[in-house]
């Protein structure tokens, strides 16, 4: 019975620390709950613009991103606006409503979607003490490179999201990431996380869609469910992701795990 309870509590603290890491996008969400049901004076595109510009100056003046960090977040931001500029511009979604701040169909405030990614990376890291053993930066980051060009060439090349995926799971079999929960480490294997992130992310998704965050061409009578195939596409956006965040890490000495994680056995 101690050890179930134990067990549950650390459950619970993990849920906690993860809700806390997720701060940014409850923000982002925020606004876009709010900005469907508020009468703005300016376009919501444009209120969702400030809004996000809003929250990341807040996280930066309490202290919950650092500097670095806010930079890590801004280079989320403008891949993101890249890849949403293309993407846009083939039709793969669109952002139907009007607003001043809309660049080639595509609203400024879009890229803060890819940074909350981000900013969740930089929060978990911190807050669970985040170390990887196992991890081939260099080989890992290529293949992030070639994630993101797929998500461009296979509109005119083949697609190969399939191929990438095996590729990545050659790369990171050997990895681990050690993540603390209260006063005891535990770890599991890095590609098990980014299917799970992936997962929760495609369940935003599927909410931030029905905010109008965007629309999908089948949404666009009638809201529906995001296919389950994004899965795939989120779990290898939460790779590219993750390689970024680890350049950042490994240049402030925070990658590596100094030793193998064990798990503190309860003793009660």
């Amino acid at each position: 019975m101690t050890r179930l309870v134990h067990g549950l509590a650390q459950l619970a603290r993990f849920a906690w620390v993860e809700a806390l890491s997720c701060l940014f996008a409850v923000g982002v969400f925020a606004g876009l709950a709010l900005s469907s049901v508020v009468p703005l004076p300016v376009a919501r595109y444009d209120a969702l613009l400030v809004w996000c510009v809003g929250l990341t100056l807040a996280f930066w003046a309490v202290g919950l991103e650092t500097r670095r960090e806010v930079l890590v977040v801004l280079a989320f931001h403008l891949l993101g606006l890249a890849l949403e500029l293309f993407k846009v511009h083939v039709g793969s979604w669109s952002y139907p409503e009007d607003a001043w701040t809309k660049i080639g169909g595509v609203p400024l405030y879009a890229g803060f979607m890819y940074a909350a990614v981000g900013s969740y990376i930089c929060q978990a890291w911190r807050r669970m003490d985040l170390r990887l053993s196992g991890f081939p930066l260099v080989p890992a980051a290529v293949v992030a490179v070639a994630i993101y060009a797929n998500f461009f060439t296979h509109h005119w090349i083949a697609d190969l999201r399939v191929p990438l995926a095996l590729v990545g799971l050659v790369v990171l079999r050997r990895c681990l990431v050690h993540f603390r929960v209260g006063r005891e480490t535990y770890r599991m294997p890095l590609v098990l996380a980014f299917v799970l992130i992936g997962f929760f992310l495609w369940l935003a998704e599927n909410g931030a869609t029905f905010l109008g965050a965007w629309t999908y061409p089948s949404q666009q009578d009638v809201w529906e469910a995001v296919h389950v195939g994004k899965l795939g596409a989120w779990s290898l956006l939460v790779t590219m992701s993750f390689v970024i965040v680890a350049v950042l890490k490994r240049w402030e000495g925070e990658l590596y795990a100094d030793a193998p994680v064990t798990v503190t056995p309860d003793r009660d």
